[in-house]
């Protein structure tokens, strides 16, 4: 081939080449900075941080592992401590003239709540009347007898004899005396007065104004509100793990949870039901509570964990989208996680569902994650 040949096949390869890069598809040109940046977003749930980013948040991370608290479902019972309930009954038979409190009212300790017309008021004022003249007359006889002793009249024997009958006069007007405030017996000694031997509310009244009344007949039960304890039945299976100190979360009436612990339980089992008798005291009085009403009780005997349940604490739950979920720690940030959640207890929750053990979690400040997701999802909409 001469040297002209070769001339003409190079110029050839230079203009097919010239050609390709003008002409060539624009499917092959680069991707425009728009398509980068939005390659570049972060995945629906997903927080990107950095390491120094969650060290300056204060966000913390802890390890979900196996070994829940072990908790223990009874039903229980509300009632009143032996020391925190009185019923008021009628000190003697007679008839009821007033009547000063009703259901749910406030009483005192040592108020009056009713007053009862009876016979024997009268012989209780009978009583102390009787002592107060034994009383002037034995002191003006020891007195007359004394200026006699002076006068050298009379022996001190009569004197000292007359000094210990005013001494048993003094002793029986004493007695007397305190009969009848025991009694509350009237100024005019016609009625006794009934009060209450306790501060609390009224919760049964079944006096009645003008009724005829016999001693010992009830007339009000009184509650003290701060005295109340939980009654939990206890099976023989699960007696031995329950000790005093345990914790305790009361479910109440109205909703919502109470804490409690566990005061006592009773060393035997009750022979027809072969329960024992655990009692819960409760930290604080409770409004809502009455004596006689049913709850629910979860007590966390100490030591004793379920290894097959996850709890993490309270605050690496948050909700999302009306949703339960945990932010589980990446490479590049956090992943918010659903997960079905169980009991609270002691400032932890247990996980049922939607998390393995061995995983990590943010726990404290978590709630900055959920913050930036709900941020990140209002720019979105709109």
């Amino acid at each position: 081939m001469t040297r002209k040949s070769y001339v003409i096949i190079a110029g050839a390869v230079l203009l097919a080449l010239v050609a390709w890069l003008f002409l060539r598809p624009e499917a092959s040109q680069a991707p425009q900075p728009e398509e980068q940046e939005e390659s570049a977003e972060a995945p629906e749930g997903v927080v990107l941080l950095s390491n120094d980013q969650i060290r300056d948040a204060g966000i913390a991370v802890e390890r979900a592992m196996r070994g829940a608290a072990l908790e223990l479902v009874f039903p229980a019972t509300v009632a009143a401590a032996p020391t925190s309930v009185a019923r008021i009954d009628a000190r003697a038979a007679g008839v009821v003239r007033t009547v000063e409190k009703t259901l749910g009212d406030y009483v005192r300790r040592g108020e009056a709540v009713a007053r009862i017309e009876s016979g024997e008021a009268a012989a209780l004022a009978a009583q102390l009347s009787a002592a107060r003249a034994r009383v002037t007359e034995l002191s003006a006889a020891y007195e007359r007898e004394r200026q006699l002793f002076d006068a050298n009249v009379t022996a001190r024997q009569e004197l000292e004899a007359a000094r210990a009958n005013l001494s048993v006069a003094q002793s029986e007007l004493e007695r007397a005396q305190a009969a009848a405030a025991a009694a509350g017996v009237s100024a005019d000694g016609r009625s006794i007065a009934v009060t209450s031997p306790l501060a609390g509310r009224v919760t049964a009244a079944p006096i009645v104004l003008g009724s005829y009344v016999n001693a010992g007949d009830e007339l009000y039960s009184v509650v003290n509100p701060s005295g109340l304890q939980i009654e939990v039945a206890v099976p023989a299976a699960d007696a031995g793990s329950i000790a005093p100190g345990d914790e305790a979360i009361i479910t109440l009436p109205g909703g919502g949870e109470a804490n409690a612990e566990v005061r006592s339980i009773t060393p035997s089992l009750d022979p027809e039901s072969r329960s024992a008798v655990a009692i819960l005291s409760l930290p604080r009085p409770l409004p809502n509570l009455q004596p006689g009403a049913f709850v629910q009780v979860r007590i966390r005997p100490s030591g004793e964990v379920d290894v097959n349940q996850i709890a993490v604490p309270e605050a690496a739950v948050q909700v999302l989208d009306d949703n339960d979920v945990v932010f589980v720690r990446t490479q590049r940030g956090f992943q918010a996680q659903p997960v079905e959640i169980g009991t609270r207890s002691g400032g932890r929750v247990t996980i049922l569902s939607g998390l393995e053990a061995g995983q990590t979690i943010a726990t404290t400040n978590a709630f900055l994650l959920k913050a930036e997701i709900e941020k990140e999802e209002a720019e979105h909409g709109h």
